[in-house]
């Protein structure tokens, strides 16, 4: 059986489309000051279960969760333009 990991997800006030993903047990105040700083004060978008085998619609959960084991928490960037225009939006 996998190994699973709650996570909460929180979305930016600042920039759309970027979200940090952290342990559900973990507080989005305690991430880095400078993170926070560039990234506003965190707004709750919804709480997962990642499973190395889940699949999610933008990034890799292979990259979350080492993120999240390194660091404490992985950061979602905006997609880029040029991918938001090649998808047709």
């Amino acid at each position: 059986m996998s190994e699973k990991y709650l996570v909460s997800v929180f979305r930016s006030p600042r920039r759309e489309g970027m979200y940090v993903y952290i342990p559900r047990e973990n507080s989005p105040l305690d991430l880095p000051a400078s993170l926070l700083e560039y990234f506003g004060r965190p707004v709750h978008a919804l709480d997962l279960v990642l499973t190395p085998e889940r699949k999610l619609a933008r990034v890799d959960v292979a990259d979350v969760l080492a993120a999240i084991d390194d660091q404490g928490f992985y950061l979602q960037m905006p997609p880029s333009v040029d991918s938001a225009e090649a998808a047709g939006t």
